[in-house]
């Protein structure tokens, strides 16, 4: 078959979990004898056509706005203007897989134009971001979510919680939606080079201290406020002798200021971004990862964590447990429950054999249920539903 791909985000244009996800699901695709043509944007000096691992990328200037929507607007234009051009030159495609609402106004228009088949994959949803839909804003993003999914042929995510909330919230049909896990390339997190660990393990803390720490966006949703409060009661079992790593960009103002408010300020570390390179480096080194999340669709940062061989805490929000199983391969406990997060990391930390036999079954399962080449079957499996149906289907 042949697949034309619109995604906003691909390397090494990086946004969320969607550049990740486009990039490590395609090249398995291609492996299964598919062509894939992916139109995205263009970031700094990247090529405008490039083959990434068999991925034919077609990288398009966007000119930048500072209206995040206008600019949306402007990008697909530009988006379904280039798609027209490469579809009528190939002589058509199979599908077309779209990667949530901020392609819409692209995919829907060449659906009908060319009468090509839309799949799309809904990485999370506006209601589930927000618990609900409170202002215009929102309203906006989650009537350009519904038309995408009703003009969907089929709409794939990324797990059980996602399939509940994509019916309940955007009124999908239940037999419309296929449920296909993220995956990992666990190997990545073998090729680090040598280099100094107890030197660069002093970069962060004592020798003494456990390092405990949370990588992702600085936003609400992600919990970081409930691992603050939850550090408390980790300090007073270990005598202090720990410190709380905070990795990713953006402002943590917000959490700086609470850290000094609950006294823990000194045991904090807020390292702003991190390069790939070190965070691969930091993972060896740490003791406990933490995503206290109060909303995640799924969480690839998991099993990044499990391909780096770190024990896990999580929340139980979202698809966290349907990602980490309770006790074997990491611990779950309630959302927004600071004294639960801190008796799941005290597991960890205060039970290492058993930490580390969760570790080993966490990274066996990378290859059980994560495993990007039958991901990418799951997916092919979809397409040729499709496919045939498209086949049997009078489109006027």
């Amino acid at each position: 078959m042949r697949i034309l791909v619109l995604s906003w985000e691909f390397p090494p244009r990086i946004v969320g979990g969607i550049a990740r996800h486009v990039a490590e699901l395609y090249p398995e695709i291609v492996k299964l004898g598919h062509e894939v043509h992916l139109i995205t944007v263009r970031s700094g000096d990247s090529p405008i056509l490039e083959q990434v691992e068999g991925i034919n990328v077609h990288r398009l200037e966007v000119i930048p706005e500072d209206d995040f929507f206008r600019w949306i607007t402007y990008m697909n234009n530009v988006m379904r203007s280039y798609a027209e051009d490469l579809i009528s030159q190939m002589g058509g495609f199979d599908l077309i897989h779209a990667h949530d609402w901020l392609v819409a106004d692209s995919a829907i228009p060449l659906k009908h134009r060319f009468k090509i088949p839309l799949i799309t994959t809904i990485h999370a949803t506006e209601y589930g971001r927000h618990n609900g839909i409170h202002n215009e804003t929102q309203a906006y993003i989650a009537s350009k979510e519904g038309t995408l999914i009703y003009e969907s042929w089929r709409v794939i995510v990324c797990s059980d919680y996602m399939r509940f909330e994509v019916h309940r919230a955007l009124g999908c049909p239940k037999d419309k939606i296929d449920i296909i896990y993220n995956g990992i390339r666990p190997e990545k997190k073998a090729r680090l080079p040598l280099f100094d660990s107890q030197k660069f393990r002093r970069k962060f803390a004592q020798d003494d201290e456990k390092i405990i720490y949370y990588v992702g966006r600085m936003t609400y949703e992600k919990g970081i406020h409930v691992l603050l409060k939850a550090a408390g009661k980790v300090l007073q079992d270990l005598n202090g002798k720990v410190k709380l790593v905070i990795i990713g960009g953006g402002n943590t103002d917000f959490y700086q200021d609470l850290a000094h408010s609950l006294g823990i300020w000194q045991h904090c570390n807020f390292t702003g971004f991190m390069s790939e390179e070190d965070l691969n480096k930091f993972t060896t080194i740490a003791d406990c990862a933490v995503f206290p999340s109060l909303y995640e669709p799924f969480g690839i940062v998991v099993l990044e964590s499990f391909a780096s061989c770190v024990p896990v805490v999580v929340s139980d929000a979202g698809g966290l447990p349907e990602v980490v199983r309770h006790t074997n391969t990491g611990i779950v406990t309630q959302v927004n429950n600071p004294h639960s997060l801190a008796w799941g990391i005290l597991e960890i930390l205060k039970n290492p054999d058993y930490a580390q036999s969760m570790v080993k079954n966490a990274y066996q399962d990378l290859f059980t249920r994560f495993q990007w080449s039958k991901l990418a079957q799951q997916t092919i499996n979809t397409y040729h539903i499709v496919a045939k149906e498209r086949q049997l289907t009078i489109w006027e």
